[in-house]
């Protein structure tokens, strides 16, 4: 069962962002930063590593419920964290995001010898670029060292990118347009 405590830093937490806070506010709420804190942790709106400066300091208190609401709003939809683990490891899509690159290096030069095929190059390069965005933001899902927050929005735009089905399904993009290669007998 959820003490008091949890439930009020959950209505705070929820609270519209143009709540008031006022000075009184913030003493009064003083001895629920820690229930809060590790709420927010618990909604992944907050990442462990800013518990030194996020509902810290009294006289930060405004700023930080207002940072916080914010997130929940932002996030509300965004899915966890733990989704990342659906995606290939960071290294491996540094590698394939390595390839993106050299194969869009690839067309550039072969567009500039082929004038006259200018446009559909043109698609082709921006097909790729599609798909790098898409692979690169995966890779910033993927990236431990960013804040969870920053995480899960990855995981809100790649679902955007690539579509609700593809993502629950797990079904992801080529990292490349493999339709555009010439197969050679």
């Amino acid at each position: 069962m959820f003490g008091f405590d949890y439930l009020l830093a959950a209505a705070l937490l929820t609270s519209p962002l143009e709540t008031p806070e006022t000075a009184a506010t913030a003493e009064q709420c003083a001895g629920l930063r820690p229930t809060m804190q590790r709420l927010a942790i618990n909604w992944e709106i907050m990442d462990t590593r800013e518990i030194r400066y996020v509902l810290s300091r009294g006289e930060d208190y405004a700023a930080d419920m207002k940072l916080l609401r914010r997130r929940n709003g932002d996030l509300h939809d965004a899915p966890p964290l733990s989704d990342c683990f659906r995606f290939p490891a960071r290294s491996h899509v540094s590698d394939l995001l390595s390839f993106n690159r050299s194969y869009r290096q690839y067309l550039d030069q072969r567009q500039l010898l082929e004038a006259s095929r200018w446009w559909e190059y043109h698609e082709v390069i921006s097909e790729v670029d599609r798909l790098y965005q898409v692979w690169d933001t995966i890779r910033d899902s993927r990236c431990e060292y960013y804040y969870v927050t920053v995480r899960r929005q990855a995981l809100k735009r790649v679902r955007e990118l690539i579509g609700v089905e593809a993502y629950y399904n797990g079904t992801l993009p080529p990292h490349v347009p493999v339709w555009r290669f010439e197969t050679i007998e």
